[in-house]
């Protein structure tokens, strides 16, 4: 629906006119400086270059071009965003100041398993297993006409399984109790959705309240002033520091390769390597002082 809304907005205006066959890559860059020139952000007009290029593959393979124009276009690269993220002991102090609020299971679930905003909400108590401490993430909570609405995760990796520390399985729990009275409060009312974390009757969470919720704690603990998906930064960024494999560290995410993770967090890898240089010094001190005893 996304995509359709883009190749009505700004496609079919721009180009839709224009015979297949006589379509360039040249075209394509001019209708993407237009777009930006036009005050259209940079994601938008990614989303508009990833539209033209499958529809062009898809042309491609059903022999209606010889090749594909757009896979030489200029598509603007992405703008990779500041990453803020808190100490350990910024993160201690955010969940003690959230421990009695509603959704502390869910603030605390994002910044100990790194889990997205949408994975969150989009998280079902079927994927859930509290005796054993894992949970799948088979579905992320998105927004579409300003409705928030259960998607498939954007990559295979994103469905995925992630240990679950005990202190947050026990916050689930609580969680459970809490909503289990009311969905008896509301009665026949309650949606058959099976989301861990909903609205007091029920219904999925908005994203825009949880983010709006987020600030409005931040604000009244003090704290640095970070973004809901930052605590996925903070997450990443203290288990990559705390020596966890990065491999590790990128399954959790879901990630689609070690690498990206790797990439990402670099801010977090020189601690890595100062800690792998004083381990290797330890072990040569302490096999010569072994030669000489």
């Amino acid at each position: 629906m996304e995509y359709q809304r883009k190749v009505e907005t700004h496609l079919i205006p721009a180009i839709g006119q224009v015979p297949l066959q006589q379509l360039t890559t040249a075209m394509l860059n001019a209708l993407y400086k237009e777009l930006l020139a036009c005050g259209i952000g940079v994601r938008t007009v990614q989303y508009v270059h990833a539209t033209i290029r499958k529809a062009l593959n898809d042309a491609v393979r059903w022999g209606l071009l010889v090749r594909n124009p757009a896979h030489h276009a200029a598509a603007p690269r992405p703008r990779r965003t500041e990453q803020r993220t808190w100490t350990a002991s910024e993160l201690r102090w955010f969940l003690a100041c959230v421990r009695d609020d509603r959704l502390h299971a869910a603030w605390r679930l994002a910044a100990l398993t790194g889990m997205r905003r949408g994975e969150v909400l989009g998280l079902r108590w079927a994927d859930l297993d509290l005796e054993s401490g894992w949970l799948s993430v088979c579905q992320t909570l998105v927004v579409v006409d300003n409705q928030p609405r259960v998607s498939e995760p954007k990559t295979a990796r994103g469905r995925r399984r992630i240990a679950v520390d005990p202190d947050t399985i026990t916050a689930l729990r609580a969680h459970r109790k809490t909503q289990a009275v009311e969905r008896l409060a509301a009665g026949p009312a309650w949606p058959n959705n099976d989301l861990v974390f909903t609205r007091q009757d029920g219904a999925p969470l908005h994203p825009e309240y949880v983010r709006r919720q987020f600030d409005r704690h931040l604000h009244r603990a003090g704290l640095p002033r970070i973004r809901f998906h930052d605590l996925r930064h903070t997450h990443a960024t203290l288990a990559l520091q705390a020596g966890v494999h990065p491999k590790v560290v990128s399954e959790r995410l879901g990630h689609t390769t070690v690498a990206m993770t790797l990439d990402i967090y670099s801010h977090a890898i020189p601690a890595l390597h100062q800690d792998a240089a004083a381990t290797v010094a330890d072990l040569l001190t302490y096999s010569t002082i072994a030669e000489q005893g």
